[in-house]
C-alpha cells in the first residue's frame, strides 16, 4: 500500500499569522501519525516562514513513523539540520530563496555532478535520499545516475491537466516517468497538488507508487472534515 506522509507546514503558517504556539505544531505532528498517516513531511525555508528550524527538533523528539524532511540543499543550513536530524528520508528541492512554493524539479543532468556529491553525504549519514523531478523520462534517467534512492514525481501539471478534464493526458508522462523510476531501480514518491478528488486516478494507474506527501489540500479539508476523517479518507484513495 503506498504511504501517505502529512506535510504539516500549514498548521506551522497559521500558527505563525498570530504569534503564539496556537495551533501546535508538534501537537499536530503526533495527531497525524495517531489518526493513521504513515508520515510527518515538513519543509523548512531559510526565512522559516512556517516550519522553523527548532520545530523540526521538536517533532524529532515525538516521531513514531516516518519523518520526511524537504528542503533546498543549497542551503547549508539546511544540509546541517538533516545531519543533525537524522530523518528517516530527505527530499532535495531545488527553490530558490524566497519561493513561494516549490515549482518545478531539479535538471538531473545538468546538475548529475553536484547532486552525486550532496545525495553522497546524506546517505554517508544513513538517510534515504529523494529528489524532485519533473515527469521526464530523461530527467528519471539522469536521477538515476546520481546514487539517490528515490525520486519524487513533481505532480502540479497532473493535477492542472485532471481538473480540466482530459485525465489520460494528465497521467501520461508521469506513468512513463515512473515506468522509467521502476526499470531503473529508483523507489517513487509523488507529491504537490494532490488531493481527494485526484489521488486514486494517479495511484490506479501507477500502483507500485511508494509514498505521496501531501499538505496543503489534506490541511484545507481538514477544515471542514476534520483531520483525523481527511487523513482516513486520503488513505483509502491509495487503496
Amino acid at each position: 500500500m503506498t504511504k501517505l506522509s502529512v506535510n504539516i507546514n500549514k498548521i506551522a503558517t497559521l500558527r505563525n499569522s498570530r504569534g503564539g504556539n496556537n495551533p501546535d505544531v508538534v501537537k499536530a505532528a503526533i495527531d497525524v501519525q495517531q489518526f493513521g498517516a504513515d508520515g510527518v513531511t515538513v519543509h523548512p525555508r531559510p526565512d522559516e516562514r512556517h516550519i522553523r528550524y527548532n520545530d523540526v527538533r521538536e517533532i524529532k523528539k515525538i516521531i513514531t513513523t516516518e519523518f520526511n524532511i524537504e528542503g533546498n540543499c543549497t542551503e547549508q543550513k539546511f544540509v546541517d539540520l538533516v545531519l543533525e536530524i537524522k530523518p528517516d528520508q530527505v527530499t532535495l528541492v531545488p527553490d530558490i530563496l524566497g519561493q513561494l512554493t516549490s515549482d518545478h524539479g531539479w535538471d538531473t543532468i545538468k546538475n548529475k555532478d553536484y547532486l552525486e556529491d550532496i545525495i553522497a553525504v546524506f546517505k554517508k549519514a544513513g538517510i534515504r535520499v529523494s529528489i524532485f523531478v519533473d515527469p521526464d523520462v530523461k530527467m528519471v534517467e539522469g536521477a538515476a545516475a546520481t546514487g539517490t534512492d528515490r525520486i519524487e514525481l513533481y505532480t502540479e501539471g497532473y493535477a492542472k491537466k485532471y481538473t480540466s478534464g482530459n485525465k489520460q493526458s494528465a497521467i501520461g508522462d508521469y506513468v512513463e516517468a515512473a515506468k522509467k523510476a521502476k526499470e531503473s531501480g529508483l523507489g517513487l514518491n509523488a507529491g504537490h497538488d494532490l488531493d481527494l478528488k485526484n489521488l486514486k486516478y494517479f495511484k490506479e494507474n501507477i500502483p507500485w507508487l511508494d509514498e505521496v506527501s501531501i499538505g496543503h489540500a489534506l490541511i484545507c479539508d481538514a477544515i471542514y472534515l476534520g483531520l483525523e476523517n481527511t487523513i482516513q479518507l486520503y488513505k483509502r484513495q491509495l487503496m
